[in-house]
């Protein structure tokens, strides 16, 4: 059912764990991947998400080998639903997994892949990439965004008369002369911010997640309509917007001056709004410090502060917030354990688990994959927190690796995670 604690890297076997000083086979590891950045990826291995050639699942976080990507080293990583993307140092997009709604974006329609692919048809180097439930995108170095994947209520932002599955990157024309910034991909929405601050989100408007202040039906099924091409979201006007996230029914979007607003589902006051019904438009999160980063996951949220500090709040099922237990946090509640002692600077949000680096090192808890939705016949859907087993954490654990790798990137997809490390010169 799961790999062992060990890997297959270029033909040798290595541990994962802590290093052994001077074994041979941490040397051999490093100097396969020394002077490369590069990708480790762990949790269910379905349709070969995680890349490593095959379909099995990995407990502890296990490196892709550079031969994967012709050797070159990776920026940065985005896991999405089943499928996974990786950006290189030169702009270039692989992907892997599951392709039934044409996000991985190679031209032959392939049902899956277990290996990282080319994204070939995006011609310019890309900087930025994400990865929704069942879409993709790509923001080129001059600001030209390339969407692909599943259509079906507008989420690629390619017009009405756009077809429900696309399988290959295709320019979003209607965004000609702006420069986009960043983007973020969420279960059937989008939102995306240009390098003039202004936010433009589209694709399903239930539950209020695009901030248009679109009024679900009752009891919120299906409610708002879709929103076919990227539309500013008018409250947020005048605002300088730096960064964004898309979970899975709500978004959030942060200013220049640190502000976080959020919008979207609150169906047990999963948001941090008090008593507030109203949120289909964007609403400033109060008692929380000036922020730096924002992530939305399947119902709860986190923010980095200027000061390093990790918040949370929302719904927090197997323990997703960190807090050291699993009640709902209506407010923002700061996240303590190891980052007391060290700043956080990178987090990522998945269904129901969480990720984060600090001080260089991999952090996850939440939902380990055990008894989970997906969970048949006693087979684990899981192992996305990398401690060789499939239990919840409901505290911030740290995800044994290689001492001397450092992390640089996260992400967390549905079941699945990925990082990008590199060795540190000491």
């Amino acid at each position: 059912m799961w790999s062992r604690s060990w890997g297959r890297i270029a033909n040798f076997r290595f541990p994962i764990g802590p290093c052994s000083p001077l074994c041979s086979s941490i040397r051999r590891f490093q100097s396969t991947f020394r002077g490369n950045r590069f990708a480790a990826v762990w949790g269910n291995g379905d349709y070969g998400r995680l890349g490593h050639g095959t379909l099995e699942s990995y407990s502890r976080p296990t490196p892709l080998a550079p031969r994967a990507f012709e050797k070159e080293g990776l920026k940065s990583i985005a896991c999405g639903g089943a499928h996974t993307l990786f950006l290189t140092e030169s702009g270039k997009v692989y992907a892997c997994g599951l392709n039934d709604c044409g996000q991985l974006g190679l031209s032959e329609n392939k049902p899956y892949t277990m290996e990282p692919l080319e994204v070939a048809s995006i011609s310019k180097e890309t900087a930025q990439i994400s990865a929704g439930y069942h879409h993709s995108c790509a923001i080129t170095v001059d600001g030209e965004l390339y969407m692909w994947g599943k259509n079906s209520n507008g989420q690629l932002g390619l017009g009405k008369k756009a077809g429900n599955v696309i399988f290959v990157p295709t320019k979003v024309e209607c965004l000609a002369g702006m420069v986009m910034k960043m983007v973020s991909l969420g279960s059937e929405h989008s939102i995306a911010i240009t390098d003039e601050g202004d936010a433009l989100s589209w694709g399903g408007g239930g539950y209020g997640r695009l901030g248009h202040g679109h009024k679900s039906r009752t009891f919120g099924f299906g409610g708002s309509r879709s929103e076919y091409t990227p539309r500013l979201i008018k409250d947020l006007e005048g605002l300088k917007v730096k960064r964004v996230a898309a979970g899975l029914l709500h978004s959030a979007c942060m200013d220049e001056n640190g502000c976080i607003f959020i919008f979207g589902d609150k169906t047990v006051q999963k948001l941090a709004f008090g008593e507030r019904t109203n949120v289909t438009t964007p609403s400033m999160v109060n008692d929380l410090p000036r922020s730096v980063e924002v992530a939305c996951g399947g119902y709860h949220t986190c923010a980095i502060t200027s000061g390093g500090e990790l918040y949370a709040w929302g719904s927090n099922e197997n323990g997703c917030l960190g807090v050291g237990s699993t009640e709902l946090i209506i407010l923002p509640e700061r996240v303590e354990g190891p980052f007391l002692r060290a700043a956080v600077n990178k987090v990522s949000c998945g269904w129901k688990h969480t990720a984060a680096i600090s001080d260089g090192k991999v952090f996850t808890w939440g939902w380990g994959g055990a008894q989970g939705t997906f969970s048949e016949d006693g087979h684990s859907s899981g192992g996305q927190l990398g401690h060789g087993d499939d239990v919840d954490y409901f505290k911030p654990t740290l995800v044994r690796f290689h001492e001397v790798a450092r992390a640089l990137d996260i992400s967390c997809g549905f079941n699945h995670t990925g990082a990008i490390f590199e060795f540190s010169d000491t």
